[in-house]
């Protein structure tokens, strides 16, 4: 099994020193890029929830992109897989947690646009045909081992196509809507095309390189560690990549643009579940669906409840809350730390 041999030869203190230290550049990255997918929303005049799908949600997603032909290539397809997986539960439990600095509103209750709906629903049906794919062990009755890869990737591509309708022509609106005073936001400075699209450039190759690196390190300190690709994938890879979706969702709030955190998670989800074809690709061992087991689709069906929770709380808009947070909130990190109970009951440890 290839390795990169920069990270070989390493012992695990300073293999977890760099995978800090990149998780840290992506942290950095990942704070300074709702100022600017802001300004850029300004200027074009993209709706926040599309804005945080399209552009916000996709350079967030480049550590995933890293993390999964890396891990992919050099023989880790399961690592990658797990990242993927376990960074879409993890991105909803980033917004509950978020749900904090609103105060005395629930998110969910201060949002009230079809577009968001759309956008979480849309996962949840890409998360479905992801465990169809697992179950079925990549089998399908055509098109060979590349039908469910591509069957995910096209339905990734259609639901960002369905949500960019979906804000330009919208549906139907709440009349009366009592959020209006939390939804204000203060437009961004002028910020010129030249600064603006070279800090875009910039964040969004640091964000590539430091995911690239946590994907080696991570390999590296599974192997050595015994704690299996599996496990490392879905708690510790997919937190580090899922650092940029923690500080843009903060910085959306912060500039209380409440449909660009939400896009922005819901949007970045739909990019990651797109890279299971390129890791498809990219590996050389078996396909990977046949590969995953009942670990995996385990995982995907924690992020597919947990997203079902929190577009019910979307339909259901209460305003009441506990600790200051929405009773959808609760909810959700009380799914995920039940699901993430019953993975470490069928984690391989391999």
């Amino acid at each position: 099994m290839p390795r990169w041999r920069f990270v070989t030869f390493l012992p695990v203190t300073v293999l977890i020193l760099i995978f800090c230290f990149a998780a840290a550049a992506v942290w950095w990255a990942g704070t300074r890029l709702p100022r600017y997918v802001v300004a850029l929303s300004d200027k074009t005049g993209l709706g926040q929830g599309f804005a945080g799908m399209l552009v916000l949600g996709g350079i967030t997603s480049l550590p995933e992109l890293a993390t999964a032909t890396t891990a992919a290539a050099i023989g880790a397809p399961l690592l990658a897989m797990n990242d993927v997986l376990g960074s879409a539960a993890f991105n909803i439990l980033l917004l509950a947690l978020a749900d904090m600095m609103l105060g005395p509103r629930p998110l969910t209750s201060v949002v009230a646009r079809p577009v968001t709906l759309i956008q979480g629903v849309s996962g949840m049906m890409v998360l479905a045909l992801i465990i169809a794919g697992i179950t079925a062990d990549g089998h399908a009755p055509t098109g060979g081992s590349f039908i469910w890869p591509g069957l995910i990737f096209v339905a990734a591509v259609a639901a960002i196509k369905i949500a960019d309708r979906a804000e330009r022509r919208p549906m139907w609106q709440v009349i009366g809507r009592p959020e209006r005073v939390f939804s204000e936001a203060v437009k961004q400075g002028d910020i010129g095309w030249h600064r603006l699209l070279g800090w875009l450039a910039l964040l969004a190759i640091i964000i590539l390189a430091a995911g690239a690196t946590l994907a080696a390190t991570a390999t590296q300190i599974a192997d050595q560690t015994g704690m299996g690709n599996n496990l490392m994938g879905f708690l510790f890879v997919s937190a580090a990549t899922s650092m940029p979706e923690l500080s843009a969702i903060i910085g959306a709030i912060r500039h209380k643009r409440y449909e660009l955190a939400i896009g922005e998670v819901f949007g970045s989800n739909l990019f990651n579940f797109a890279l299971i074809l390129v890791i498809h690709i990219v590996a050389s061992s078996p396909p990977v669906l046949e590969l995953a087991g009942p670990f995996e689709a385990m995982a995907a069906l924690l992020a597919l409840l947990m997203s079902g929770v929190f577009v019910l709380g979307l339909v259901e808009r209460r305003d009441r809350t506990i600790f200051r947070m929405g009773e959808d909130s609760i909810a959700v990190i009380a799914v995920y730390a039940a699901g993430l109970a019953f993975l470490l009951a069928v984690s391989p440890g391999k």
